[in-house]
């Protein structure tokens, strides 16, 4: 679409505060090429909503290798084999040459098998460049310097990946989040070349009070101790050559139960070593600032444990040893992933993974939505370990914002909390499908957090209108949030955000996102 001859546009520079060498590009901004592109990225959008929502889905594998795991297989959907399926696909839109075509029911089954094919393959995991020569680039060696601003598209395919996997751990532990073990657990990596290794428990040290436990609550909102992710490895040979070494994946979901709310409450600092605090006591001036401290709530939940349950911090470090050893003499890299609480956790884990051994592999952290975690001294001792932390932040999320200041105690200094790495700003505002008035729960939802990095192309720069990920689990999560256009339209398709389950790609725990076609 051409740009309009009747304004004048006024050529201004973007200098990024990530990529300085983006200073060399120009960008031309003009009230009727920013209406183009909005009224284009809809247009493109809703293209695209009719290609994802629509009834028919391609066959994935009912098999998958999960160790432990006994996988359900979601419930087969009668209305998949109806004739509105075939006038949901739009495909005369799709393929001009269709548009005097019989009817559909005039056409043959071949045909009809035939088109449905080509249409779904948007659904089809994307083609994924080799980054092998470069992966230590990718991982955050040099901080990522020069591909968060505009966004690097290998990693913007990486962050996805490694959000979706967060997606998985959220979809398994709703989907029996009593369970004592990981048995009969639904979980499904959508990145069928990792297998799981070991599921990861969060214990809490404290006591609820008598409220918290009223007639008819779900045993899982108030037990102590609960399922909060897995360790995964990349074990497919041809995924190992394509990224240079072989993954290992720590993930880590974000807050679910009562302890885990409660636990999030109990912000002052304390030293992250035990023993420290009677070694602070005697520490005078500015000298107790060099103490790397965190959460008291967040180490709770890392270091606790039961009879029954290890700890966090126990089972992540002698399962990575044993992999470690397992595959010794193998390039190797940690990547821990996870959302709000996970993200949080997911710096402890990094502290420790990072010094558990001689000669420990790079390990990288990959943050959604995550809060402050620790002081300064955390933070320098991080960077002194070598790890790498990448903070995937959304403009309007206010729990990356907190804790601000640990509230003085009598005798003591007040102490900041400090953020760690490098952070890539995201904005709601700036997706086309998203109100410009969504609330805080939108801002925090990890949907919408990979559904603005799958479109984020640069600080300044309009929503990817080649964005392809489906908006299917914003439509039931943040239905609310998203504009009416886009509601709209996925009625008309007969999507159902409110079925329980609403298609094999979500009951995969993840939404398809075939961003690079």
């Amino acid at each position: 679409m051409a740009l309009s001859h009747t304004a004048t546009p006024a050529l201004t520079r973007h200098v990024s505060p990530l990529n300085p060498n983006s200073s060399r590009n120009t960008v031309r901004t003009t009230t009727s090429s920013t209406a183009t592109t909005s009224t284009t990225c809809i247009k493109t959008h809703l293209s695209n909503l009719d290609k994802l929502l629509k009834p028919s889905q391609p066959k994935l594998d009912q098999n998958p290798t999960v160790p432990n795991m006994d996988v359900k297989q979601p419930p087969h959907n009668d209305h998949e084999k109806t004739p509105y399926m075939l006038h949901a696909l739009n495909l005369s839109s799709l393929l001009p040459f269709l548009h005097k075509t019989a009817p559909s029911d005039e056409m043959s089954p071949r045909s009809l098998r035939h088109l449905q094919r080509l249409l779904s393959d948007t659904s089809r995991p994307s083609p994924k460049n080799s980054i092998a020569s470069r992966w230590h680039m990718y991982h955050g060696q040099s901080n990522w310097y020069g591909l968060l601003d505009p966004l690097d598209e290998n990693l913007r395919r990486e962050l996805v990946r490694y959000g979706d996997f967060v997606q998985s751990a959220y979809h398994a532990f709703h989907s029996m989040p009593s369970s004592p073990s990981s048995r009969n657990r639904h979980l499904i990596l959508p990145d069928r070349s990792y297998r799981t290794t070991r599921s990861l428990y969060a214990t809490s040290s404290i006591t609820l009070p008598d409220w918290a436990h009223r007639p008819g609550t779900p045993d899982w909102v108030t037990q102590r101790s609960s399922w909060i992710g897995y360790v995964a490895v990349c074990d497919s040979d041809r995924e190992i050559a394509r990224m240079g070494r072989r993954d290992i994946t720590i993930v880590l979901r974000g807050t679910a139960t009562c302890h885990e709310w409660f636990e999030n409450l109990r912000a002052s600092l304390t030293p992250l070593e035990e023993g420290g605090e009677e070694g602070e006591e005697t520490q005078q001036g500015n000298n107790a600032s060099h103490v790397p401290k965190v959460a008291r709530g967040f180490l709770s939940l890392y270091k606790s444990a039961t009879e029954e349950v290890k700890s966090l911090s126990s089972s992540v470090i002698e399962e990575v040893k044993r992999l470690m050893e397992l595959y010794k003499g193998e390039e190797l890299s940690i990547t821990v992933v996870g959302h709000s609480l996970g993200a949080a956790l997911a710096l402890l884990v990094a502290d420790e993974v990072s010094a558990c051994a001689p000669h420990v592999p790079p390990v990288a952290v990959v943050s959604f939505g995550g809060p402050k975690v620790g002081n300064q001294a955390f933070a320098e001792r991080l960077e002194n370990r070598g790890v790498k932390v990448l903070r995937v932040v959304n403009e309007g999320d206010v729990i990356t914002r907190v804790p601000g200041i640990e509230i003085p105690r009598i005798g003591h200094m007040s102490e900041g909390y400090a953020h760690v790495g490098v952070e890539l700003k995201v904005d709601s505002k700036a997706s086309p499908c998203l109100r410009s008035d969504a609330g805080p729960a939108c801002s925090h939802d990890l949907e919408a957090y990979l559904h603005l990095v799958d479109g984020f192309a640069g600080t300044g720069q309009p929503f990817r209108c080649d964005a392809k990920r489906s908006i299917a689990r914003l439509l039931r999560h943040q239905r609310t949030s998203v504009k009416e256009i886009y509601v709209n339209r996925a009625h008309d398709l007969g999507f159902d955000p409110t079925a329980a389950v609403m298609n094999r790609a979500e009951s995969f725990g993840c939404a398809p996102s075939p961003s690079y076609r």
